[in-house]
């Protein structure tokens, strides 16, 4: 029996009709709408369309943006410069600052993203705000990780005490995640929620031994290498549910990290490439500058 299909984008969508009602909410209270400004460094065609997909969407839900863009010969001081003078609002008012990624290999992509204020963090990527999602007290969530744990919610997957298995250990979606499902679910929470906590986590990665004995036990299993392809039928366990984060171009078109229609054959739930997991980060960008602006307390 082929698997059930989680679909992001209708997810997506609906998350999108939340936000729309409270920016306008926010809007009309503080008289001026949340406003994300993206920087976008060179002319990498894949990075201006996942730029052009935010703003669009953020446009949708009554979100300004702005996207300013820097050379690809900046150097990391450069970089680092415009961030701050973005944070200083030199640039025009910022509730949120995103560096879309990957910078130029010759820049310090750390140090640009640590010039971020924490405050104005919307994609979660500084210390400080890894700090406090490792203490269970998140404030902004790196997007992707945010938007799979939406995502089983809202599917009604069950964590509690169920096995998850996490092929990638990045900053960005492995590690975070882990943190997420790992969490203990608080008393106060609603029983929905609870679904995306309490998860026993085990994280993999190319040096994991076995790799296909571990993903084997996973109840839910989770892909984040960036490698196409790579998670088989033969790794996954009988009704597990696979979450597909990879987003890869092979032969003009774009697959994930697991061999969708074999695994689709074993899994019990599956999220496509595209059209799972992809949409869901940028609605929980949204969500994250909606969050930013209301803890700035202006618009």
């Amino acid at each position: 029996m082929a698997a059930a299909i989680l679909d992001g984008r209708a997810l997506a969508t609906r998350i999108e009709d939340e936000l729309r009602t409270e920016v306008g909410t926010f809007a009309t209270m503080f008289r001026g709408r949340p406003r994300l400004v993206v920087v976008l460094v060179g002319d990498v065609a894949a990075s201006a369309s996942y730029v052009k997909s935010k703003s669009a969407a953020a446009t949708r839900v009554g979100i300004d943006s702005e996207v300013i863009t820097a050379p690809a010969t900046a150097t990391t001081a450069e970089l680092v410069e415009l961030v701050q003078t973005i944070a200083r609002g030199e640039r025009g008012r910022a509730d949120g600052i995103l560096v879309q990624l990957p910078l130029p290999p010759h820049v310090d992509t750390v140090a640009v993203l640590d010039a971020v204020p924490p405050d104005l963090d919307v994609d979660g990527f500084h210390p400080h705000n890894a700090g406090l999602l490792s203490q269970g007290r998140p404030r902004f969530v790196p997007c992707t990780a945010a938007g799979v744990q939406r995502l089983l919610i809202d599917a009604g997957i069950e964590t509690a005490g169920r096995h998850v298995v996490i092929v990638g250990r990045s900053d960005i979606v492995g590690k975070p995640l882990a943190l997420l499902l790992a969490t203990k679910a608080p008393s106060t929470a609603a029983p929905a929620a609870r679904h995306g906590c309490d998860a026993t986590v085990t994280i993999c990665h190319s040096r994991s031994a076995d790799l296909a004995a571990i993903t084997r036990q996973a109840d839910i299993l989770v892909a984040a290498v960036g490698r196409p392809k790579m998670i088989t039928a033969e790794m996954v366990k009988p009704g597990a549910a696979v979450i597909d984060v990879g987003i890869n171009r092979v032969d003009g078109r774009l697959v994930g990290d697991v061999d969708f229609d074999a695994v689709c054959e074993v899994a019990g739930q599956i999220t496509p490439v595209p059209g799972g997991v992809g949409p869901l980060t940028v609605a929980m960008l949204l969500a994250n500058t909606l969050l930013a602006a209301e803890l700035r307390g202006h618009g």
